[in-house]
């Protein structure tokens, strides 16, 4: 494609999961198709669950997803802002992949300027190296309490004068009061700005639905770029809102608790995507089912979710679980909980103190105020079995000692990671992302007892679900290109 009507195209939503995410990346990839050099943007982002770049950063999820798409390294210049929520009213700030600052809403709204700052640096960089620049906003547009100092949605495309496609869920219902009463919220320039909408997620006969979009073109003045079909089926994965798990599956159960902070529940989607394992996500007060193995997740706040898997009873069900011969396992924070001790000197994410652990492995942890970020991959072995490859990522605040150190998850490399206790039965790492790697999640569920010919590889599914939606998107960005040519 030998030019844009645009270098820089923002898309936002009505609401918050309208399928923004989405759009981003199956636009990224049609650009990419079309011969273009396309980068991902997300000025601002709200999300517990995040990847670890090569440029050594942390950025959130959804933006590493749609590098992927693009055909690019990820880069923390495509999330220049990340919040981690560690309560409801306090968030650790990242501003270009390091940790700022932990902060609560009010102190926040305060600093956007300084975080705007950031938010065009990393813009004119890409705008810089990229012929185009996709960028994805946040929650929405309509969100009037938070207009004064935006820098998620329209005060950044005002900023750089984008151009900005308005998507809708129409499963959610009231799909044209979402787009009429956003248009009604924003100001005359915002509107503007908005070159068209699309509606996601539909199911069914779309003449019906014609009429309505007659409608709303003659409404707002504004076209219908496209509607987008309801794909089942999709790896993706999410931003921050847990999938629901497809339950009775496979014979094997594998049961994880949903903290209120939990992180990185991606870990999760490999096994989520296996015909023979049955996942869980237990909430709070649902009734604990009997498993093969526990996973205990990464955690936000793993003090506080620490106390919360000790008052729902999951320590006597952990017991109950190890004494008739099921496997544990716990990454990062669920790691640091397996332990004895795991102190917060410094009030890293929430009050000072030291909270006493499941006592399941012989290990304490202290939290740090420096962030640790590292991409690993290399041979690794795991009770003495035969070596097999593995991938992943650290991203913890904390560092942890012990006698069951010294019996390490796995050997990477030559070096231990991770703990094991005496009789093999729990298994604490620091590595999210275990299962994604095909030869590695094999071996896992192979120690917690499925023995399995079938290999989920992540990474095809990713791509073809990106491609499926893609392909889907197809009319809507030849309908944008049409519109703005025409303008």
């Amino acid at each position: 494609m030998s030019s844009l009507p645009f270098q820089t195209l923002m898309v936002q939503g009505t609401t918050s999961d309208a399928g923004k995410s989405t759009v981003v990346a199956a636009l990224c990839r049609l650009l990419l198709r079309r011969g273009v050099r396309v980068a991902p943007f997300k000025p601002q982002n709200m999300a517990l669950n995040s990847a670890v770049t090569p440029d050594g950063g942390e950025i959130g999820r959804a933006q590493a997803l749609q590098a992927i798409a693009a055909g690019v390294e990820a880069h923390t210049d495509m999330n220049p802002v990340l919040l981690k929520p560690s309560s409801d009213t306090g968030a650790q700030v990242i501003i270009h992949g390091r940790v700022r600052a932990e902060m609560n809403a009010r102190d926040y709204h305060q600093y956007k300027t300084v975080a705007m700052g950031a938010v065009l640096e990393s813009h004119a960089r890409l705008l810089a190296q990229y012929q185009a620049v996709v960028v994805e906003g946040a929650g929405s547009p309509a969100e009037i309490n938070l207009r004064e100092r935006d820098i998620a949605n329209m005060g950044f495309a005002e900023a750089v004068d984008c151009p900005v496609i308005l998507v809708a869920d129409i499963d959610r219902g009231g799909v044209f009061a979402h787009l009429v009463g956003t248009l009604a919220c924003l100001s005359e320039s915002e509107r503007r700005r908005i070159v068209g909408f699309v509606i996601n997620r539909f199911r069914g006969d779309i003449a019906l639905l014609e009429p309505g979009l007659d409608w709303l073109e003659a409404q707002t003045g504004k076209p219908v770029l496209g509607v987008l079909p309801y794909l089942h089926g999709m790896y993706l994965d999410a931003e921050d809102a847990v999938q629901p798990a497809q339950s009775d599956r496979g014979g094997f159960r594998v049961v994880v608790p949903s903290l209120p902070r939990m992180s990185n529940h991606t870990d999760f989607d490999a096994l989520r995507a296996h015909p023979e394992v049955d996942l869980r996500f237990v909430r709070a007060d649902e009734a604990m089912p009997a498993a093969d193995l526990v996973i205990l997740p990464g955690s936000k706040n793993t003090r506080g979710d620490l106390a919360w898997l000790q008052a729902q009873g999951w320590p006597a069900y952990l017991a109950r679980h190890l004494r008739y011969g099921g496997k544990l396992l716990g990454i990062c924070g669920g790691f640091q909980m397996l332990g004895r001790s795991v102190a917060d000197p410094h009030g890293v994410e929430g009050k000072a103190g030291v909270s006493e652990g499941l006592g399941l492995l012989a290990i304490d942890t202290e939290l740090a105020q420096e962030k640790r970020l590292a991409l690993v991959s290399g041979q690794a072995s795991l009770a003495g079995g035969a070596p097999f490859g593995v991938q992943g990522y650290e991203i913890h605040m904390g560092v942890s000692q012990g006698a069951a150190m010294e019996r390490p998850a796995f050997v990477i490399d030559g070096g231990g990671e991770g703990a094991c206790s005496e009789d093999g039965q729990v298994l604490g790492t620091y590595l999210h992302g275990l299962f994604d790697h095909p030869e590695a999640g094999v071996a896992l569920l192979a120690w917690a007892g499925l023995q399995s010919r079938y290999v989920v590889d992540t990474a095809a599914l990713r791509e073809a679900s990106i491609d499926r939606i893609a392909d889907a998107t197809a009319p809507v960005l030849d309908r944008l290109l049409a519109v703005m040519g025409s303008q």
